[in-house]
């Protein structure tokens, strides 16, 4: 009653207050703010408090992206660049990866990307997932934080800004631009990982850093979610209650760290311990600000711009698919209500006490604990000591960093038999004596002191306030921006045509997986008939990049062929109490940067000219598969691979079979053949594209990242497991390996080809991919496996061409695949007489013949893209429809 009473006056409230908020007095010149993030929900929501302020006195001059942490690179920095172009801002600086290293003994080279945490950062972007490995990879986790729940795509529009490889700039980059260029304050909402590295790289710098205000940690925080309701029966067994910390997939293991401080310890204690002031905004303070139901229906009826639709949907299906009823209670203003305090602190510098509108500040004493007591232990747990003569970054041994560090959120040494674990990593300790800093700490959000407004904390009228002032609104979402949108299905009419063969198509969304789809689109559809497309998250690519396969699909006029999003584990990699976290064993065998995950989640810098599909991922759900509650548009909802599998073989005609081609881990096909014992029975062939079989010593496998590994291949080691269980299946396999790839992998003799025959649309795409990838292949030494990807589209030319041409040569071998759990030896593809499964075996193909039968197919005017380009697209939806 007293929301519906007060409605229209708490509008008008917020809409005043947004406009007081941009009229206050203001400097000669603006403060200057670099924000670090990654990008989670939270943070988007604090970067457009931010970039509504008034420019005058507040300048959000540069986003650096922390890419350790709940988002992948690629997804994480186009989300930056479209918001920033939603919002009129392309003059912001936008910093992500680096391909830089850390030697043995400590020296940090430049551009390091901070991909890893400091403890497991080498002179790659290939590492472990000690901390990480605490963050949900798919649903609720990364996935949706990559898509922001399938709202990004269809809400934000799409600047010219993007990713480019090579051409990037890096996190570091931007930091010493900004950071050198004159006094400037720091927003830290993520890991520390870049601002750490910053500092112990240019420790000269710090003098131009006014201010540090860090959204992380708990120090007197007790957990208000796990708790048993007081009227709970005895069987109720609390959780997190009362704990320091928020990590709730690593509680048993680790109850004091909160997420944004785990994901890096010893980064944040660089920064706690770099001298600068530091405001902090713990848990102790966002645990008294949780979204209620009063403030979610009045931002519901006070979406008066864009960026405040944006920020509500995305509230709104974080609500719609929380993995319980809880949602008011365990959601918290976290980054946002830290933008709200930190912009409140800078409007009243001349306090030193911090007073605030919206938080209560106290003085304490912390630290950042990094390690376990007791110090100077040797256990294998801390590659800062273990096995060095010198300690790295001559730390000192006997000393705080140098105790058991947390491998994991199974770590033997963390548990206790009371189910609360005793490790403190990335705990904001609250301490005497000379490890102690004295940092102003945000304690409790203050209340609304008009007591009639249905808003009990005094920053949800700021933050509904700011984000509805129609000063430095966004322009426009993604359909408005053009005045004739309009969208289209495609779904073609195969008439009386008689259909080819069945096939499905497993990818790993690699570079060459995408080229692999297009040639099996162009051949006719008398000759092959794909049934759907498996996408697995276990290769080379993140899950949210299944929406790439949507546009391509769009493109070629194919909406009517169904995705399904595979397992996000390898086998046995998933925990087994807690399935949505895992270990990544295989998986980090892949590189963050350069030439791994930010090109592939990216297609290289061109997934942006793919026209854009009206599918897409979305976090949709129901209760029919399993969701606590009906969203909104259950029908959106993403299929999974198994519903998929089991819908095509059911929906098979009497007789006939399914062909499988696999171009990735074999994951999904292991798990199908697990579950459905039906399944192999109705598979004609299986064709993998993977596999070495060795000639000799010296012929050596292709896991460039695991040199102890010398004769594994990818798509095999990615999951070992898996692929023992269909080699030992009774599957109809052919195996297209690494020796015959490699012989069909020039970029030259592709190119030339390619470049002669007719450009259709997906002629000229495949053409200009091919071409970047020999480019950086040719120009820096993280693209020299560019030729991995090359190779990939033999799989579908060799099941779908015209063999007179391609020329085959197979040969039976008996094929066993190691897989122990030795990571020196898994995948390891080995010819064994007594206990091989016998498997036919592609050893040789005519090159000239398999190179014309590639480009001529995509040259063929048949069955050719519907829509060439996002260009095209924007073309038509800027015109009037003909009449």
């Amino acid at each position: 009653m007293l929301l519906q009473k007060n409605f229209w006056l708490v509008v008008l409230v917020l809409l005043i207050v947004g406009v007081a908020e941009n009229l206050q007095s203001v400097e000669s010149s603006p403060r200057r703010i670099l924000l670090d993030t990654d990008v989670d929900t939270d943070d988007f929501f604090a970067l457009l408090y931010l970039l509504k302020l008034n420019k005058s006195e507040f300048e959000v001059e540069a986003i650096t992206i922390n890419t350790n942490a709940w988002t992948d690179a690629g997804h994480a920095v186009n989300q930056i660049y479209d918001i920033l172009y939603m919002m009129d801002r392309d003059d912001v600086a936008v910093g992500i990866g680096g391909e830089g290293g850390i030697l043995k003994n400590g020296t940090i080279l430049p551009n390091v990307g901070g991909y890893l945490p400091i403890i497991e950062q080498g002179i790659s972007t290939v590492g472990g997932c000690r901390y990480r490995q605490a963050i949900p990879v798919g649903l609720g986790g990364r996935l949706d934080v990559n898509a922001n729940y399938g709202i990004r795509k269809a809400f934000l529009p799409q600047g010219r800004r993007r990713y480019t490889p090579l051409k990037q700039p890096t996190t570091q980059q931007v930091m010493y631009d900004k950071i050198s260029a004159g006094p400037i304050t720091v927003f830290i909402i993520g890991a520390h990982t870049n601002f750490a590295l910053f500092l112990m790289s240019h420790p000269h710098l710090k003098k131009n850093v006014e201010h540090i205000y860090v959204m992380g940690g708990g120090v007197r925080s007790k957990n208000p979610t796990g708790c048993c309701p007081k009227n709970a029966s005895s069987s109720c067994t609390p959780t997190q209650c009362g704990d320091p910390g928020n990590l709730f997939t690593g509680y048993t293991t680790n109850p004091y760290a909160e997420f944004n401080i785990f994901g890096d310890p010893f980064a944040a204690y660089q920064v706690f311990h770099s001298g600068i002031p530091i405001t902090l905004v713990p848990l102790d303070a966002t645990n008294t600000i949780p979204i209620n139901e009063e403030f979610f229906d009045t931002f519901e009826q006070t979406q008066n711009t864009f960026e405040a639709q944006y920020i509500f949907q995305s509230l709104k299906m974080a609500r719609d698919t929380w993995f319980n009823d809880q949602f008011y209670a365990s959601y918290f203003m976290w980054d946002s209500f830290t933008s709200g305090v930190a912009i409140s602190i800078m409007r009243n510098s001349h306090n030193h006490n911090g007073e605030n509108e919206f938080a209560e500040m106290e003085y304490m004493n912390i630290t950042v604990v990094t390690s376990n007591r007791p110090y100077g232990i040797s256990d294998g747990s801390n590659p800062f000591f273990d096995g060095l003569k010198v300690p790295k970054f001559n730390l000192k041994r006997g000393g705080v960093h140098s105790g058991h560090v947390q491998t994991g959120i199974t770590d033997p040494f963390c548990i206790r038999n009371n189910g609360k674990g005793k490790c403190q990593d990335g705990y904001t300790k609250e301490i005497t004596g000379p490890e102690a800093v004295r940092v102003l700490v945000a304690t409790k959000a203050k209340p609304n002191p008009d007591s009639r407004s249905p808003l009990n904390r005094a920053f949800f009228k700021s933050f509904l306030g700011v984000l509805n002032n129609p000063q430095h609104s966004g322009r426009f979402n993604f359909t408005t921006q053009f005045p004739y949108y309009k969208s289209v299905f495609y779904k073609p009419d195969f008439g009386s045509k008689r259909l080819g063969k069945p096939v499905v198509f497993d990818m790993d969304m690699s570079a060459g997986d995408f080229l692999a789809l297009f040639y099996l689109l162009k051949v006719p559809v008398e000759v092959i008939n794909i049934k759907a497309i498996i996408v697995s998250p276990t290769g080379w690519a993140n899950a949210a990049t299944i929406d790439v396969v949507y546009d391509l699909l769009h493109m070629m006029g194919r909406d009517d062929i169904p995705v399904g999003l595979g397992e996000v584990f390898a086998m046995n990699q998933a925990n087994p109490n807690f399935s949505a976290v895992g270990d990544c064993k295989y998986i980090k065998a892949i590189p963050h940067g350069s030439g791994g995950y930010i090109d592939s989640d990216t297609l290289y810098g061109l997934a942006r000219d793919l026209p854009r599909s009206p599918r897409r991922y979305t976090a949709e759900n129901s209760v029919k598969y399993g969701a606590p509650r009906d969203t909104d548009h259950p029908e959106l909802r993403q299929p999974l691979a198994q519903e998929i599998w089991n819908a095509t073989l059911k929906k098979l005609e009497p007789g006939s079979k399914i062909t499988v081609l696999t171009n990735g881990p074999l994951t999904n096909l292991a798990k199908l053949i697990l579950s459905n014992k039906k399944a192999a029975s109705l598979i004609q062939d299986v064709y993998i594209v993977g596999g070495h079989i060795k000639s000799g010593q010296k012929d050596k496998g292709n896991v460039f990242t695991v040199p102890s590994n010398k004769y594994a291949e990818f798509n095999i080691l990615l999951d070992p497991y898996a692929a023992k269980t269909i080699f030992e299946s009774t599957l109809n396999i052919t195996l297209i390996p690494l020796g015959v790839q490699r012989r069909a992998s020039s970029f030259p003799k592709l190119l030339e080809r390619l470049s002669r025959m007719k450009k259709t649309p997906e002629a000229r795409f495949s053409l200009s991919l091919l071409t970047r990838l020999n480019n950086l292949h040719q120009k820096h030494s993280r693209y020299n496996h560019m030729d991995t990807f090359l190779a990939e589209i033999l799989g579908a030319v060799f099941i779908a061409g015209d063999h007179s041409q391609l020329k085959p040569t197979l040969q039976v071998k008996p094929i066993k695949v190691y897989a122990n759990g030795i990571v020196t030896k898994d995948g390891q593809t080995l010819i064994d007489p007594k206990q091989g499964k016998p498997v036919k075996v592609l050893e040789k193909i005519d090159l000239m013949g398999y190179y014309n039968t590639f480009t001529k197919q995509l040259s063929y005017k048949k069955q050719s893209a519907k829509v060439a380009s996002f260009e095209e697209q924007k073309i038509k939806w800027r015109k009037p429809p003909r009449q």
